[in-house]
C-alpha cells in the first residue's frame, strides 16, 4: 500500500522516511530513487536477489550510510543534520558485517550494547544490565551459552546472540540483515519462530528484516518490499505485495507461490 510523501514531521509514528534516495558508489547506483516509509507498529521484510540493494537500504535506515541524492529521516532525525552517534544508540542492528569479539563471552557481547560499544573495557554494568542481558539470551534460547566464548558458538547461536545484543539498549527500531543466512533447517526454523514471537509483542520496536527467501518471513510480519537492480518492484501490505507475479518480476524467473500454516513457499513455475 503506497503512502503519499508528506511533510517530514507530519506523523510522530513515522520511524523511517526515505524519499527518492539514490546511493552511488564508483559511478554505480546501489539503489536508485527509492522511497519508503515505516511506522512504529509495523514489521517489514525486504526481499530480492543478490545485488538488489536490500542491504544498502538497510544501511541507510541504520544510519550507517548517507544517500548520494534524496533524503533519509530516522526516528525523526534527518541524516546529515543530526548527531549520528546519538541516533545509533536508539537503533538495534544486526549484520554479518558487524565484527564482534570472538574472545569475549556471549553475555559480554550482549552486555556491551548498553554502552553502544564493541568489546569490554572499563565500563560499569549494574545488576539490572546483567539481568536484562541474561533475559534476552534466554528469550532467544542461548542463556545456557552465556559464559561460552562468542568465537566458539555455532553460526545459529551467534545469530541469536547478535539479536539479543541488538535489543539490549531497548531500541526504537530493530534492523536485521539476513538473520537466517547460513543456518541449517533446524536453526532457521527455531530463529523464525522466535522472530515471530518478537513480531507479535506489542512492546517490540518497529522491525525491518532483509532476506532472499519467502520461506524465512516470520508469521506476524505486516509489510513487504520487493527489490531488483537497486529499485523497488513492489511494496505495501504483506499479502498484497508477496504475490507470484511480483516475486517473478523481482527474481527474474517464473515462480509459483503457496502458503502453508501462514508461511510462504515459492518454487519454479
Amino acid at each position: 500500500m503506497d503512502r503519499p510523501w508528506l511533510d517530514w514531521h507530519v506523523s510522530d509514528d513515522l520511524v523511517i522516511a526515505v524519499e527518492n534516495a539514490t546511493v552511488t558508489r564508483n559511478r554505480n547506483d546501489l539503489i536508485r530513487s527509492v522511497s519508503w516509509q515505516v511506522e512504529l507498529d509495523e514489521r517489514w521484510v525486504i526481499l530480492g536477489p543478490n545485488g538488489a540493494g536490500k542491504t544498502t537500504l538497510l544501511n541507510l535506515a541504520g544510519a550507517r550510510m548517507y544517500p548520494t541524492r534524496g533524503s533519509v529521516s530516522i526516528l525523526g532525525e534527518r541524516l546529515g543534520r543530526t548527531n549520528i552517534a546519538e541516533l545509533k544508540t536508539r537503533l538495534g542492528f544486526t549484520s554479518n558485517a558487524l565484527l564482534l569479539p570472538t574472545d569475549e563471552t556471549a553475555r559480554d557481547v550482549v552486555l556491551t550494547a548498553s554502552w553502544a560499544v564493541i568489546g569490554r573495557y572499563r565500563e560499569h554494568y549494574d545488576p539490572m544490565d546483567e539481568a536484562r542481558a541474561m533475559s534476552l539470551l534466554d528469550q532467544f534460547g542461548v542463556a545456557a551459552l552465556a559464559d561460552r566464548l562468542y568465537g566458539t558458538l555455532s553460526e545459529g547461536e551467534r545469530k541469536r546472540v547478535q539479536i539479543a545484543r541488538a535489543l539490549m539498549a531497548d531500541p526504537e527500531l530493530l534492523l536485521l540483515d539476513e538473520p537466517t543466512a547460513g543456518l541449517d533447517l533446524g536453526a532457521r526454523e527455531d530463529l523464525v519462530r522466535r522472530l515471530a514471537d518478537l513480531a507479535a509483542d506489542p512492546d517490540a520496536p518497529a522491525l525491518a528484516l532483509v532476506t532472499h527467501h519467502v520461506e524465512e518471513i516470520p508469521p506476524g510480519f505486516t509489510h513487504a518490499m520487493l527489490m531488483r537492480d537497486g529499485g523497488v518492484v513492489a511494496q505495501g501490505l504483506l499479502r498484497d505485495t508477496i504475490t507470484a507475479d511480483n516475486l517473478s518480476k523481482a527474481f527474474g524467473v517464473p515462480l509459483r507461490l503457496s502458503t502453508i500454516d501462514g508461511r510462504f513457499h515459492a518454487q519454479g513455475a
